[in-house]
């Protein structure tokens, strides 16, 4: 990475969240007439343009957040806003990328990417073409025509990644997106990630186990406690400067710096969930 590249860039004065939660909560009824406090009243913030990571044990709620961002599930207390307007409903500026891909098998790759513009009003000629020039962006101009049981598990992935970017959303929402991949793919795909959204920056909320994908690609990584009544336990800005390649920024003394600093946050609340999950503690 060149030293004279540039760091994150601070959000204006003036400018409006991407998205705002506040004073989110998500508690369930239980079959016993208990209730499940599933994460405590949190604020997560997303400038426009930033991308933030979202850290933390499984289960403590960090897919929870981003469904409430895209609008999949109602808190239960606290507001959400998407560019400063309510959010009511489905979030119709965010693209959402899940862990496991939702190709259609009996269509082709331009197929599934042709069809989110089509359902939206688009004429399929037009589709296709959009499909076509969007699965070029993502590095696969030639396999436009196969079908996805013919495309390994990275191809896939970018097919998904395609879908999800040629209907042109204000923000992505990615859960894990990267996590059933074998760790070189991975790494390609977090490199693509980043190619693309260098072109564009898009306001990201990227949800991950992984602390060194945490660090690689956000701007700012913030850390979940334990569950249940999970919280916010850390906010950590990422100085790294950008473009970042994302394999060689882990050679740095600053990521090492970060990682020894969030880990130290986040290990306890590891070692609770293993703990609970063994029965040596109590919800």
């Amino acid at each position: 990475m060149s030293a004279g590249g540039s760091a994150a860039v601070a959000p204006r004065q003036d400018a409006v969240p991407a998205v705002a939660l506040r004073g989110v909560s998500v508690a369930y009824a239980l079959a016993d007439g208990g209730r499940y406090e599933a994460v405590q009243p949190v604020d997560v913030t997303v400038e426009d343009g930033e991308f933030v990571a979202i850290l933390g044990p499984t289960g403590c709620g960090k897919s929870t957040l981003l469904n409430i961002a895209a609008g999949l599930m109602a808190p239960s207390s606290g507001t959400g806003t998407i560019f400063g307007r309510p959010l009511a409903g489905l979030n119709a500026v965010a693209g959402y990328l899940f862990q496991q891909d939702a190709l259609m098998p009996w269509k082709t790759a331009r197929d599934n990417v042709a069809i989110g513009l089509e359902v939206a009003g688009s004429t399929r000629a037009a589709a296709l073409e959009a499909a076509a020039a969007m699965l070029k962006r993502v590095g696969l101009a030639g396999f436009g025509e196969r079908y996805p049981h013919q495309l390994s598990g990275g191809q896939r992935k970018r097919v998904a990644l395609a879908q999800v970017l040629v209907r042109r959303p204000k923000i992505l929402l990615m859960d894990e997106p990267f996590g059933p991949l074998d760790a070189q793919t991975r790494l390609i795909m977090s490199e693509l990630l980043l190619d693309l959204w260098q072109a564009d920056r898009k306001a990201v909320m990227f949800v991950t186990h992984d602390l060194d994908e945490a660090i690689a690609l956000a701007d700012r990584v913030l850390v979940m406690s334990a569950g249940p009544r999970a919280r916010i336990i850390g906010e950590f800005p990422i100085p790294l400067a950008r473009p970042r390649d994302v394999a060689e920024v882990r050679s740095e003394p600053e990521f090492h710096r970060l990682h020894a600093a969030i880990w130290g946050c986040l290990r306890d609340e590891v070692r609770k969930t293993y703990a609970l999950a063994a029965g040596e503690g109590r919800a």
